[in-house]
């Protein structure tokens, strides 16, 4: 489940790509009622922060063993190697927190007032690492959070995403949509998060869009963690899990469509494992070098205790090149219709 995980998050994140911050009515219309397919670069997917941290955080997770102090400063300082490599997107909350650690901020306070995604699109691995041990699963969330985030909504949406995450780990790929939202509901403890996951659980037989719709976001899913979060765990849960009716769903949602498609990714690959992910989602990705095939072997040495697989660091500055080569590729598309 650890390699679906990482693997779910990279087609989610790269399905959703090609439409991120576009409307709901724009998505829909660029989709055209077809199934998803890689579109971002001549036909094949690209990853981006979303995924990178992903699997930053899984290097983290197995080089500190369960220990949550060594798991923040790994993770900070793979942080600061990441933002030195020029990554073409990255959130402005993390930004200045990475800025901060690079001046020589502690990984407990570098993070900035910010309830963004970043947390969120790192608490599926954590969920399905720590799926057994509940005090552990929040000590690795809070060290996640704090190192970019310090509102505390920001830690609550993450807590949320990896309890559903350790639920799915052990259901069978059996879903209880009432359950899964109230394991939700009793890992947060404020008011508004809880309100919006007993929305989402009362309405779970209805259209994800129809949902968010109820906290005025019918344009696209904005890129605060209290508008993310229910959302992605109404589609996840309403579809029982299964991988491409829900990415679908919540990518024609619009907005933030990259993360809200990483953490469902995520979560579906931690319910299903890689097998339960079509197998032209998977393959359609260029990601070199953290390939898909590199993150099959991370979440497989993650689950034995082995060791990391290596990859080229360098060939990072390149990738990061062509991914902003295809990102202005993108741009120049937007301005055709179909509007």
């Amino acid at each position: 489940m650890l390699q679906g995980a990482l693997v779910g998050t990279a087609v989610g994140d790269s399905l959703g790509l090609p439409y991120e911050g576009m409307s709901r009515r724009r998505v829909r219309r660029m989709v055209g009622g077809r199934r998803l397919r890689h579109r971002f670069a001549l036909g094949r997917g690209m990853v981006s922060d979303d995924t990178d941290h992903a699997c930053l955080v899984a290097l983290a997770l197995l080089r500190a063993q369960g220990d949550s102090q060594v798991f923040a400063r790994v993770l900070a300082r793979s942080l600061r190697w990441w933002l030195a490599g020029l990554p073409a997107g990255v959130g402005l909350g993390t930004l200045r927190a990475i800025l901060k650690l690079w001046v020589g901020f502690g990984a407990d306070r570098s993070g900035v007032w910010s309830a963004g995604n970043g947390p969120a699109m790192r608490a599926p691995i954590i969920g399905a690492y720590a799926s057994g041990d509940r005090a552990l699963r929040e000590e690795l969330v809070r060290a996640s959070t704090r190192v970019t985030h310090a509102d505390p909504k920001a830690e609550q949406g993450a807590r949320a995403v990896a309890a559903v995450a350790a639920y799915a780990c052990g259901c069978g790929g059996e879903l209880d949509a009432t359950a899964v939202l109230a394991r939700a509901c009793d890992e947060v403890d404020d008011e508004e998060l809880r309100g919006r996951l007993l929305v989402a659980r009362d309405m779970v037989g209805r259209p994800t869009h129809e949902v968010v719709r109820r906290w005025d976001l019918g344009e696209g899913i904005t890129g605060y963690i209290y508008d993310t979060v229910p959302a992605v765990l109404h589609c996840w849960t309403r579809h029982r899990g299964a991988i491409e009716p829900a990415l679908q769903e919540i990518v024609e949602c619009g907005g933030d469509t990259d993360t809200t498609g990483a953490i469902l990714g995520g979560l579906a690959g931690a319910t299903h494992g890689v097998g339960g992910i079509p197998e032209d989602w998977r393959g359609g990705i260029v990601a070199w070098p953290r390939s898909v095939s590199w993150m099959t072997r991370l979440g497989e040495a993650l689950a034995t205790g082995a060791k990391a697989p290596r990859y080229f660091l360098p060939g990072t500055l390149l990738r990061n090149a062509a991914f902003l080569i295809a990102v202005y590729g993108q741009i120049v598309r937007r301005a055709f219709p179909p509007y």
